[in-house]
């Protein structure tokens, strides 16, 4: 009787824990249906940007290296050493060992140029109208340049507006419209019988190179006439307010350049920068020479001009490169934390949890950022980094509340208001409730499931030239483990600062040897005249 009772137990707790497991099935099933059905629209579908209508980007997202424009094919020479030459280095060289400034005679006929803007300028959108300014830029000898950027709703940013004006003309090249063939005006910018007038031409000949593979060969910079001159400032706004009496709002600069039509005011403002920068030139050749002429003495063959142009042209030598991490996201993570946890004295275990958090929310910016092709600021903050790495919320409205609070405390947001939480965030609360609420064992393998999922053929993120890479090149650099421990953190740091350091040489080093600016002084203490190392070797060999 009483095995009789067991048997009809276990029978019943058989069948129990069965319908159990079957209730629970057809639950998650039910969830995961409505889910489905749930299933909400990336916010790109909707909302149009400019740069998704570019069929021809030679900069993505992804995280291969930039390749440079070839001019000669040459079969000795890999690819990896191409990305590295720079395709006009002969013609810049041979400006900087032997300077032309012929352009200086032109430049006179700006001192009867009226400085006033008068008459309209010249909108260029069309390939026919852009092939016709190649054809009046060829003609020229020298033409001033600017450019307009965006880099706010971009990952790498872009070219919104180039500025051209020449003796008589303002051109405004709306290279959204034309993106696909700036590449026309590459002949003349790489000419080197023409003299290209920049202001701070640092970060625009990097940026031509990304968008257009168009390379400046003999460049006059008015920002290194005034290093050379000592000026005190050395802004455009100072020499417009100097030379020109012209004034202009500088806030204008930081405003939305994809705009079309673009308001009047922006016109105007572009159309300043590059109108009075020939002038400009002109004035400051001038001073250069003075220069001379007080400091130098007769028959000294360097002078200041010529080391204006010399420097100058050094700038064409930079070659424009991404910035490629060992570990994505990592400058940024040990920055924050540097700057805003460091100083929380010992390394308690929920401390060491903290930076892991934000190392790892790093990384998943970094990633979605590059995904749909929007600024890092734009995704996340690091007000909110630090606000989801500290108080770890277990909700996606709490996700939701803790980030609009920490960018409403942010005192800088006040200049640039942002969406709070970005609709990146909002499509992706459910990855992000994932990432946070794991434990340090979390696997990093899941960042390129991440990719697959909403870029590969059932995703619901739209593939587009920045971002169709990423799903053929997801090798992340996530091969070294999960930093979860205090030391392993430190170790973290001391990799990233390396890796920041070598992205500082790359950026900045000289690409070539530098002209020598020695001085002979007389047994009196009066400057002689400048010269090179190796003329001055020669001298103290002679002597």
């Amino acid at each position: 009787m009483a095995v009789e009772k067991d048997k009809l137990r276990d029978g019943a707790l058989a069948a129990a824990t069965f319908f159990i497991a079957l209730a629970i099935s057809f639950r998650i099933i039910k969830q995961l249906f409505i889910n489905l059905k749930r299933k909400k629209s990336c916010y790109l579908n909707t909302e149009h940007k400019p740069q998704h209508s570019f069929k021809r980007v030679l900069a993505d997202n992804s995280y291969s290296q930039f390749k440079h424009l070839k001019l000669h094919t040459a079969e000795s020479q890999s690819e990896e050493e191409y990305s590295n030459l720079h395709p006009y280095k002969g013609s810049i060289s041979e400006l900087i060992k032997d300077p032309n400034v012929g352009f200086l005679e032109l430049l006179s006929e700006c001192e009867e140029r009226n400085l006033e803007m008068k008459g309209s300028h010249v909108w260029v959108e069309t390939e026919s109208q852009l092939k016709e300014l190649v054809e009046v830029l060829s003609n020229e000898r020298v033409f001033a340049v600017d450019t307009e950027q965006h880099s706010f709703r971009s990952f790498l940013g872009f070219t919104a507006l180039v500025q051209i004006s020449t003796m008589r003309d303002d051109y405004l090249v709306d290279t959204i419209a034309l993106h696909d063939v700036m590449q026309l005006l590459r002949p003349v910018f790489a000419d080197p019988g023409i003299c290209k007038v920049f202001h701070g031409a640092d970060n625009d000949v990097l940026w031509l190179q990304r968008d257009f593979h168009i390379y400046v060969v003999n460049l006059f910079d008015t920002a290194k006439a005034c290093d050379i001159l000592s000026k005190p400032q050395r802004s455009l706004a100072y020499l417009l307010e100097t030379y020109c009496s012209v004034s202009t709002n500088k806030l204008l600069q930081r405003e939305d350049w994809r705009q079309r039509p673009m308001p009047m005011e922006m016109i105007q403002y572009a159309r300043v920068d590059a109108h009075y920068l020939l002038y400009i030139a002109y004035r400051l050749c001038l001073e250069l020479k003075q220069k001379k002429n007080e400091s130098s003495s007769t028959g000294d063959e360097f002078h200041f001009l010529l080391e204006a142009s010399r420097r100058s042209n050094a700038t064409c030598l930079q070659l424009f490169a991404k910035d490629i991490e060992a570990y994505p996201g990592e400058l940024a993570a040990s920055s924050i934390v540097s700057r805003c946890l460091n100083d929380q004295g010992t390394f308690s275990s929920s401390l060491c949890d903290t930076k892991e958090l934000v190392r790892r929310l790093c990384l998943w910016r970094d990633i979605m950022a590059r995904m749909h092709d929007e600024s890092l600021r734009f995704v996340l903050s690091e007000n909110a980094i630090i606000a989801l790495a500290s108080q770890v919320p277990t909700t996606e409205k709490d996700i939701c509340s803790c980030i609009s609070k920490a960018d409403q405390d942010n005192e800088s947001a006040a200049a640039a208001p942002l969406q709070s939480p970005s609709p990146v965030v909002c499509y992706h609360l459910e990855d992000l409730l994932f990432l946070i609420g794991e434990s340090t064992t979390f696997s990093e393998n899941i960042f390129p499931v991440f990719i697959h999922r909403h870029l590969g053929p059932s995703g619901s993120c739209p593939l587009s030239a920045y971002n169709y890479a990423l799903l053929s090149k997801t090798s992340l650099g996530l091969n070294r483990k999960s930093i979860s421990s205090c030391n392993g953190f430190r170790a973290s740091k001391q990799v990233a600062k390396k890796a920041s350091r070598e992205l500082f040489v790359q950026k900045f080093s000289c690409k070539s040897p530098v002209y020598h600016n020695c001085k002979i002084y007389a047994n009196d203490g009066r400057l002689l005249c400048y010269c090179d190392r190796r003329k001055l070797e020669w001298l103290d060999n002679y002597l």
